[in-house]
């Protein structure tokens, strides 16, 4: 009976449960090949419109709320591993566009990853960690989203985000009801930029758990939030329709690809400047800088110059990832 159940195997002392498949994979792999969407050739530009209109812009008043609220919870933001992400949001990123949308023509829903000319290559949550700083290892027992937060924001007829920051920043002590709106428009503007582009209360609940000290492994939801936009589009483009404003964090896999191609980009990452904490309208003296070398690869990444959706740059970063990249590269 156990030869009807188990897979034999050379080993002794293992059993492989059944049933046996195809021992060839080629087929399998051939099926799944067909699956990426450069496969379908339904290139077009014109599907991307409006696919980062997402993407976060500066918004005046940030950099000093930022300021405000860091002065008296930089040590608890560092305990509970958000200070590195939280730091990223002071920096202007611009898109690698042409990056974005050549690399999406390359994503294995079944694989979860790239399937490059050099071989598959994925967000991790190495990547997440190096990048971000943010926690991917405390046991994940917060039910973020199936419980209604107690904090209650104003989110329609505000003005925006700018206007969100004029209401919520306040004076005197910072207290958990400003380091919980401050923590929602981090959540919503910069981590996974949520696709309605203006203040919601969708990650409120996340943004007051925070505030009270409860930790739980934030880089496992960004990552996964990735692999769900990533899924997004490759639906889209297969079938070939417009990707639309599908939200997402696009920032974070731009820094992913940047980091993965940097020697293709030929940029020196430590090269680059970032943001020093300074208010925004300090006056600088004349031996001053407003910025300061990066301090890890997430600081580098961000900072790097991007690019918009050319047609003659993203077929050529689209050869050079199906040809794959070279030791060199």
């Amino acid at each position: 009976m156990s030869n009807r159940i188990v897979i034999p195997i050379d080993r002794p002392h293992l059993q492989c449960l059944g049933p046996l498949g195809n021992s060839d994979p080629t087929g399998l792999i051939n099926a799944e090949t067909n699956r990426i969407p450069f496969r379908a050739e339904n290139f077009s530009l014109d599907l991307w419109k409006d696919a980062f209109r997402s993407w976060p812009s500066p918004t005046k008043g940030w950099k000093d709320w930022f300021l405000r609220v860091s002065h008296s919870n930089e040590v608890q933001w560092g305990e509970r591993k958000l200070d590195q992400c939280i730091r990223l949001s002071l920096a202007n990123m611009h898109r690698n566009e042409s990056l974005l949308i050549a690399a999406s023509y390359f994503w294995s829903d079944t694989l979860n990853a790239f399937i490059f000319g050099h071989g598959s290559a994925s967000p991790t949550l190495a990547d997440v960690l190096m990048l971000t700083g943010l926690d991917i290892s405390t046991a994940d027992s917060s039910l973020i989203f199936d419980t209604t937060p107690s904090a209650k924001v104003e989110t329609r007829s505000i003005g925006g985000w700018s206007g969100y920051i004029q209401k919520y920043h306040r004076t005197g002590p910072v207290n958990i009801k400003e380091q919980t709106t401050f923590l929602n428009m981090w959540l919503d503007k910069f981590v996974f930029c949520g696709r309605s582009a203006r203040p919601t209360s969708v990650y409120l609940l996340a943004a007051e758990r925070l505030a009270n000290g409860c930790r739980f492994p934030l880089g496992r939801y960004l990552l996964g939030s990735t692999y769900h936009l990533l899924h997004q589009v490759t639906k889209k483009l297969l079938l070939g329709e417009p990707i639309g404003n599908l939200g997402g964090p696009w920032r974070f896999i731009n820094m992913w690809l940047s980091l993965h191609m940097h020697k293709r980009l030929e940029f020196d990452h430590f090269a680059q400047r970032f943001p020093r904490d300074i208010a925004e309208d300090h006056e600088l003296d004349e031996e001053e800088s407003a910025t300061r070398p990066p301090l890890n690869y997430g600081k580098a990444v961000i900072v790097l110059p991007g690019t918009g959706g050319n047609r003659d740059q993203v077929s050529r970063f689209f050869q050079t990832l199906y040809e794959g990249l070279t030791k060199e590269q």
